[in-house]
């Protein structure tokens, strides 16, 4: 199995763990897209995504609901998305990704979490480089995985892999629009879909290091403002 699976299976279960967490996240997803896209699901691709997500993720339709009347009204501020780049303790990249109604506020948390880590927040570029960005779509299908290889591979997809509750289709992150149109035109639910920032490389350390590391990446996924955070600890 490839590095884009096994990525996936190691922060899965971590990131869904905090439920009210995920469906702030998720909300803020919903705000951006309608506002990006209008609120109609049927002629927006992004919110028909986010709230596919939200479905998988068991979010109550109150709060989906909510959600986007909250989004329609022009009075709700947007969401900018920010992305940070900086190095942990011991040379460890991470990536930040936040939407925020406030970028001063965004910006000074972030750093604050980094330097009081024994990390450093970086410049844009500064590690982006050392991951590859990929989509991912979760779907419903009975379609042997070989198959679904060949019919999706002019699409992008260079990953399929069978797991519980469905099928996963791995492709690099700008082929995103050209796969989603695909699978609706076939008619194959989608259970979700989602975009990772996968280390090319993984830096091995001790425990001891280890535990400096996770309290910097725990004290940014617990910022109000953090949507993901991404590394390349081993």
């Amino acid at each position: 199995m490839g590095r884009a699976f096994e990525f996936r299976k190691a922060r899965k279960m971590k990131r869904w763990s905090a439920m009210a967490k995920t469906f702030t996240r998720i909300g803020k997803d919903i705000v951006m897209a309608i506002k990006d896209g209008g609120p109609s699901i049927e002629s927006n691709s992004k919110l028909r995504a986010v709230i596919q997500n939200a479905k998988a993720a068991n979010m109550p339709k109150d709060n989906i609901e909510r959600a986007i009347k909250k989004a329609s009204d022009k009075s709700t501020e947007n969401y900018k998305e920010i992305i940070f780049e900086g190095y942990g303790p011991f040379g460890i990249a991470v990536i930040v990704e936040t939407a925020s109604d406030n970028n001063n506020r965004t910006v000074a948390n972030v750093r604050s979490h980094f330097n009081k880590c024994g990390g450093n927040l970086g410049t844009a570029g500064s590690v982006e480089f050392m991951f590859d960005r990929m989509c991912s779509f979760k779907i419903n299908t009975q379609i042997d995985i070989e198959e679904l290889e060949l019919d999706f591979i002019d699409f992008g997809v260079d990953e399929v892999i069978k797991e519980e509750g469905g099928v996963v289709l791995y492709s690099p992150f700008e082929n995103y629009g050209y796969i989603q149109k695909e699978i609706e035109k076939r008619e194959i639910e989608i259970i979700s879909s989602d975009f990772e920032r996968i280390p090319k490389q993984l830096k091995g350390l001790n425990d001891k290091q280890k535990e400096e590391v996770e309290l910097l990446i725990e004290r940014i996924e617990e910022d109000d403002d953090v949507q993901n955070v991404f590394h390349n600890m081993e």
